[in-house]
């Protein structure tokens, strides 16, 4: 658990550097979209936004914010299976999960995401941008980050027990007899025939 709340406080940094560049981020998209001849539809996908990066992107400063953007949300793509692996999870957590997972798909369409108080991301737009074109994309980030500090609160209030997902086997032939130690559910102590003790 603790490497998990760790690899989402760097992220939450990275968001930090990012959000101080959402307006070179808007105006990298908005060069793409022309460069694109792409000026109706809103920003709907990260796969669009790879798209745009990888097509139609003909200046460095563009290049370098748009992959930040994309950067975070493959870190944050990579924590959502980090989640999965900590604890086999119950309704609350599993929901929030999948909420994540899905958010994070490359052909998920943000265009109807707003992110809402405390965050003030869409209020940094023009009312067009922010209604047509750039709301969505300015949400994924801060809504994900929100779902996943919801996961961890609820995770925490787990037993220990259900948090420890690996299990250890130990053989040890000592005088004919076999120690099983697990972690997840329970601990065992078995004889040669197979007969618990605990």
């Amino acid at each position: 658990m603790n490497e998990v709340k760790e690899s989402l406080r760097g992220i939450e940094q990275k968001y930090k550097l990012f959000q101080q560049q959402q307006f070179t981020f808007i105006a990298a998209l908005e060069h793409c979209r022309e460069n694109a001849h792409d000026k109706i539809r809103p920003i709907s996908s990260i796969g669009q936004v790879q798209s745009y990066m990888e097509h139609h992107c003909n200046n460095s400063t563009d290049r370098r914010v748009l992959l930040m953007f994309l950067d975070i949300c493959s870190e944050l793509s990579k924590l959502c299976q980090h989640f999965e692996a900590v604890h086999s999870g119950t309704p609350v957590t599993n929901n929030l999960l999948e909420k994540c997972k899905t958010l994070m798909s490359q052909s998920n369409d943000l265009s109807s995401l707003r992110a809402k108080y405390p965050h003030d991301v869409v209020n940094h737009l023009s009312c067009d941008e922010a209604r047509n074109h750039y709301g969505g994309v300015v949400s994924l980030i801060p809504i994900v980050l929100d779902l996943m500090k919801e996961w961890i609160a609820h995770s925490e209030k787990l037993p220990r027990k259900v948090l420890q997902h690996v299990t250890l086997l130990f053989n040890l032939d000592v005088t004919g007899w076999s120690f099983f130690i697990g972690t997840h559910r329970s601990c065992h102590l078995l004889t040669p025939k197979g007969i618990s003790l605990y």
